[in-house]
């Protein structure tokens, strides 16, 4: 195997045989093959790399930027303010 895999990065074109595809991929692959009038393999590697050239999954919740009211985002600050009270008891020594 590892010698077939060598010789095929030499190529130009690798050639990748898929078996046991899950349902769900081989029901994109068709979808994208019956919509878009191309072949199957056109159509898998079109999804292939639709994922590689995906933006990044950020974590920086920038899609919910400006999506509060003004009144929703006075009542968060709100309840931040109560969280954020430090109750002395809570810090005294137990005994």
């Amino acid at each position: 195997m590892m010698r077939c895999a060598s010789y095929l990065c030499y190529s130009e074109f690798m050639t990748i045989s898929l078996r046991n595809l899950p349902k769900e991929v081989e029901k994109a692959i068709l979808e994208t093959s019956r919509r878009e009038g191309i072949s199957l393999n056109k159509a898998t590697l079109r999804l292939l790399g639709a994922q590689l050239h995906r933006p990044a999954k950020n974590s920086d919740f920038e899609e919910f930027c400006g999506t509060w009211s003004s009144a929703e985002a006075d009542a968060f600050d709100a309840a931040l303010a109560e969280m954020r009270q430090v109750d002395a008891a809570d810090w005294e020594p137990a005994g």
